[in-house]
C-alpha cells in the first residue's frame, strides 16, 4: 500500500501539467477543465504530502486551491458584468 501511495506523485504531476496546458487555452471550456484539473492536482499532491509528512506541501496546495477558486469566482463575475474588488 505504501508503494502505491508513493506512486501518487506521478499522476499528480501529470494532472498538474495538463491543468497548466488547459488553463492557458484561449477556449473557455478548456480553461474550465484546467480549473477542475488543478483542484484534482491539489487533492493528489495533498494526499501524497500527507502520506510523506510534507506539511508545507499540504499547506501550499490548500493555498493554491484557494487562489484558484478565487480566480475562478473573479473570472465568472467579470463575464457576467459584476464588478468585484480584491
Amino acid at each position: 500500500m505504501d508503494d502505491l501511495l508513493d506512486l501518487l506523485q506521478w499522476p499528480a504531476m501529470l494532472v498538474t501539467v495538463l491543468a497548466s496546458w488547459w488553463v492557458a487555452s484561449t477556449h473557455r471550456h478548456k480553461r474550465a477543465w484546467g480549473f477542475w484539473a488543478y483542484l484534482l492536482s491539489n487533492a493528489l499532491w495533498s494526499a501524497w504530502g500527507w502520506r510523506t509528512s510534507a506539511s508545507a506541501l499540504v499547506v501550499l496546495q490548500a493555498c493554491l486551491a484557494a487562489m484558484n477558486i478565487r480566480g475562478y469566482i473573479k473570472a465568472s463575475r467579470s463575464r457576467t458584468g459584476v464588478a468585484g474588488g480584491g
